[in-house]
Parts: structure tokens; sequence; C-alpha cells
């Protein structure tokens, strides 16, 4: 079998696993709105930028990264 398709299938399935993990557990762990989530909601504007949710969701991936680097040699 051909790498690619064999990568596509692969990422799909992890995908669609940390979609259906993020449905089962985001009623628990209110990710996006976190104390320190940057909102400002004035009368003709809405923003908001989540940068407590990216700071975690970066240290969660750069941990499983390393552990999965750690576990390959």
């Amino acid at each position: 079998m051909n790498q690619v398709p064999k990568l596509l299938m692969i990422l799909g399935a992890i995908l669609f696993a940390a979609g259906l993990l993020w449905m089962l557990v985001g009623k628990y762990i209110p990710l996006g709105r976190l104390p320190g989530d940057i909102a400002i909601d004035k009368e003709n504007m809405k923003f908001y930028f989540p940068i407590v949710t990216c700071i975690i969701i970066s240290v969660v991936l750069s941990l499983g990264a390393y552990l999965f680097r750690l576990f390959l040699k």
C-alpha cells in the first residue's frame, strides 16, 4: 500500500478519536471558556481569543510528541 493514503487514514482516525473524546469530555472540561481567555464584549463588537486554552493545548501536544519520540527510539 502506498504511504500517503495510509498516513491520511491514520490521521483521519486520530482526528475522529480526538473529536469523539472532545465531545464526551467537553461537558466536564470547559476548553475555550477557561479563566484567562480574553473576551471583549462591546455594544457593536465581540472579540474572543482563548489564549489559556491555546497554551494548554500546546503543552499537551508537546508532551505527547515528546513521549511519542521517547518510546519510538
